[in-house]
């Protein structure tokens, strides 16, 4: 019976030890050194995804024909999140149990980095955001959580100290969505520093995620006449606010976030966003050699032009890259050593992480010309 017993338990030790070699078998036990991607691919925000993902992608060619990390080469593997917070978790489980991944690039919507971050720092994966924007996703995430963009409240200051000391504006409407954490955080910091510069916010007003009919809204706005109206959403509904305003007769200078970065806010807007200003990481056709260099190389391969998300998918892909080399290891707390003390020239700008692990880097202000936008003006944190 003993012997029973025991022929039992070693079995059993056996078969679990055998499961925890393959839920901790690490990616670069061979040639490759696998690191997580996790973005809408599909959904409402794919548009958003492709481009983190092509960016990565972009970078992983650079990586690897250039010798890989210590001579391994690198693979990105990406899962679809379709920008939802439960998706983008069980994409996390699938990367770091199925996949063995060293590292995360990703989430890139906010909600889904906010749901994802906890769960690197509990598993001491390395992670970093390229995109995501709500101030508190480091600081709630943990320690092993970094981010490669600047948060929602920097984009609202900027936004209001542009509207009065470039524009020379003094009043201004807001409409945002009061179901999404990112709108609402430049809304906020907007109004906030405005009123500080000695502007007023004559309208602050909100609508619902799913809203398409925004004229009750744009009644009020034109009843105060602004001179300018914020617009902190992404394209696809400021494509379609900013034609009913349009239709409504509202003149005032539309202005808003990076979430307006998409080739698809014409197709949308049409003429109405014609004008209109948008603050964002990069601009295309700026002539630093870091900018050019990855434009022609993304247009070879994709044959179009890169993205802000693109741009910053490329910059934090390099970012993971070069702490993993640098720490010489796949080991997570080592990797994560190695990103405190981050200091690069990538394409978006010079950048560092401030003690919330939030890249410190300038933004620009874009206009939309039609299907061309041109540089405006450069900022500095």
């Amino acid at each position: 019976m003993k012997k029973k017993i025991l022929a039992t338990v070693m079995a059993t030790l056996v078969v679990a030890a055998a499961f925890t070699g393959c839920s901790s078998k690490k990616s670069d036990s061979g040639d490759t050194i696998k690191i997580g991607g996790i973005g809408p691919l599909t959904g409402k925000a794919s548009t958003y995804g492709q481009s983190v993902k092509e960016g990565a992608e972009l970078y992983q060619d650079e990586i690897n024909n250039a010798g890989g990390i210590n001579g391994k080469k690198v693979q990105f593997v990406f899962e679809d999140d379709e920008a939802d917070p439960n998706k983008a978790i069980q994409a996390f489980n699938k990367l770091v149990d199925d996949e063995g991944v060293t590292a995360i690039l990703g989430a890139v919507t906010s909600g889904a980095s906010k749901a994802v971050g906890p769960l690197a720092t509990s598993k001491s994966i390395p992670m970093i955001t390229p995109s995501s924007t709500e101030p508190n996703i480091t600081k709630d995430g943990g320690d092993f959580v970094f981010r490669g963009c600047f948060i929602d409240s920097y984009q609202g200051k900027i936004l209001a100290k542009y509207t009065t000391d470039s524009l020379k504006k003094k009043k201004a409407a807001v409409l945002y969505n009061v179901a999404s954490d990112y709108s609402k955080g430049i809304a906020d910091a907007y109004k906030a520093e405005l009123e500080k510069n000695g502007g007023t916010v004559a309208e602050f007003l909100t609508y619902n995620d799913s809203d398409k009919d925004f004229n009750a809204q744009l009644t009020k706005i034109k009843a105060s006449n602004p001179d300018v109206l914020v617009l902190p959403d992404y394209y696809n509904v400021v494509g379609l606010i900013a034609k009913q305003a349009k239709d409504m007769g509202i003149n005032a200078q539309l202005l808003g976030g990076d979430g307006w970065e998409s080739q698809d806010l014409t197709k949308i807007g049409g003429t109405a966003v014609n004008g209109a200003l948008y603050l964002n990481h990069y601009y295309t056709q700026d002539t630093d050699k870091n900018v050019s260099d990855f434009v022609s190389a993304y247009k070879k391969k994709f044959s179009k032009d890169p993205d802000a998300f693109a741009a910053l998918a490329y910059d934090s892909a390099k970012i993971l890259v070069k702490a993993i080399e640098a720490a010489k290891s796949t080991d997570g707390d080592k990797i994560r050593e190695q990103l405190l003390k981050t200091d690069l020239q990538v394409v978006t700008g010079k950048v560092t992480f401030d003690a919330d692990r939030t890249a410190v880097k300038g933004a620009v202000i874009i206009k939309v010309d039609g299907d061309k936008k041109t540089l405006v003006d450069k900022v500095q944190p």
